[in-house]
């Protein structure tokens, strides 16, 4: 069964760091590309950040960019978010996603992502 589970989220102050994790099982991560996406309450999903399948390539929305750093652990299939300087603004639902890819890219469109994981919830408050 093909799964992605996230772990690592939480509350933390402002200014704090959080480091994301999404394990696969069922299929193994060296063949696709991944993302991460967040939604907020009344907000749209967006892209937070994403890397290329073979891991040469990332990329990261603006908002996050200096302070987000995606990485992956094709070994253990594992896929990590570091979030450093947390803002109120980053609070929401994060979520991991794969795709099978056509192309040595990142991939920014939800809608071109395969498999999803359920996520881990992110607050950021005082």
């Amino acid at each position: 069964q093909v799964q992605l589970v996230e772990s690592g989220g939480g509350l933390v102050q402002p200014g704090g760091s959080l480091r994301l994790s999404c394990a696969a099982s069922g299929f193994t991560l060296d063949y696709y590309a991944m993302g991460w996406f967040r939604q907020a309450p009344g907000k749209e999903r967006e892209f937070v950040a994403g890397i290329s399948v073979n891991g040469g390539s990332t990329d990261y929305a603006d908002s996050v960019k200096g302070r987000f750093t995606i990485s992956r652990d094709d070994a253990n299939n594992t896929v990590f978010l570091q979030m450093n300087s947390l803002k109120p603004e980053d609070t929401a639902v994060y979520s991991c996603a794969a795709e099978l890819p056509y192309s040595y890219r990142v991939y920014k469109n939800p809608n071109e992502y395969d498999h999803w994981g359920q996520g881990t919830q992110v607050t950021v408050s005082s």
